[in-house]
């Protein structure tokens, strides 16, 4: 079977960790990779074995699938270059930085023959796949309480520029908002506050979400709030018991009403592994090879643009927003 030629338009971190994951995958080969920074991507080709192409349109030309992993305001114009292509995309997170843009390119990749999967990776961690699986199999949850904090805007530079991340929630927050969805269903409404502090954009926010099961829950996350471990974290509350999640690294299980506890540990697996870049990738070529529906849609991606889009909207207007129902986002 010929291999899966696999281009890759922007060069930076996320770009030169599926890189080094698709290198072990035999059905793969890395046929051209681009970059703005024409320095970065000579270095990146060079580490990675591949072409360097001289633009985007060379890229998808060459490749039967390509990962969009550019800045995030610049996803949009290729993925509708890519899906115009009849090729196969991975578009890291988010879907777009708006919701007449995430609606566009849903709209276009949805009438699309070829395979079109969203970079959320947390779905496939196996902290988030067990306490998945425990909340399907075993528990009933009721509400939860989940925080997602960065240290800075600093580092890299561009994250505090809200003209290249589409603001603070589509950066790393807007991984929370499709966990909320994987874990506990739609969300029926929200109610958020917002505050600025530190960088000239609103970089605080609490959340109170109510899914249309009755369940709900609460969002913290802020952007200065320094580099306290575990800056991310989800506490599942269900009948006399509760499940915690420490980043990637563990899962702990109380359930009883001495204290005691059952943990479950993922340290000791590769950080791709743990953080489930390694799965998602995985994913994507088996729905290319195997002609089967990606885990995470296009569909998918919009939803999570429409959540956050949803609390800038109830941090503006100081009001309860409903967000759009996926049976009404998938006309």
């Amino acid at each position: 079977m010929a291999k899966v030629k696999v281009g890759i338009i922007g060069t930076g971190y996320i770009g030169g960790v599926h890189a080094g994951l698709l290198a072990r995958d035999e059905r793969v080969q890395l046929a051209a990779v681009y970059d703005v920074n024409r320095e970065c991507a000579e270095k990146f080709a060079r580490a990675h074995d591949a072409q360097i192409s001289d633009g985007p349109a060379e890229v998808i030309e060459r490749c039967d699938a390509v990962y969009i992993t550019t800045p995030n305001t610049q996803h949009v114009a290729a993925s509708l270059a890519v899906i115009e292509a009849g090729k196969h995309v991975f578009c890291e997170k988010p879907l777009a930085t708006n919701i007449s843009d995430a609606e566009t390119v849903y709209a276009k990749a949805s009438k699309s023959k070829s395979v079109f999967q969203v970079g959320h990776n947390r779905r496939f961690a196996p902290v988030y796949a067990t306490l998945k699986q425990l909340l399907s199999d075993k528990y009933t949850p009721h509400s939860a309480h989940v925080k997602m904090n960065r240290g800075e805007l600093l580092n890299p530079v561009w994250t505090g520029d809200a003209s290249v991340t589409g603001g603070f929630l589509f950066e790393t927050p807007i991984h929370m908002f499709d966990m909320m969805r994987f874990l506990f269903g739609e969300v029926e409404s929200l109610h958020a506050i917002g505050s600025t502090h530190e960088y000239s954009e609103t970089d605080d926010f609490s959340v109170l979400l109510k899914f249309k099961s009755g369940f709900h829950a609460t969002l913290a996350t802020a952007a200065d709030a320094s580099w306290l471990f575990p800056f991310e974290r989800v506490e599942v509350f269900s009948h006399h018991a509760t499940l915690v999640t420490r980043e990637m690294e563990t899962l702990v299980c109380s359930t009883n009403l001495q204290g005691h506890f059952a943990e479950q540990s993922m340290q000791q697996l590769p950080r791709e592994e743990k953080w489930g870049y390694v799965q998602e990738d995985r994913a994507f070529i088996d729905a290319i090879v195997n002609g089967t529906p990606p885990p995470v849609t296009a569909l998918d991606g919009l939803m999570s643009v429409e959540l956050v889009n949803a609390v800038y909207e109830s941090v503006r207007t100081n009001s309860t927003i409903t967000p759009r129902p996926v049976s009404l986002l998938a006309r």
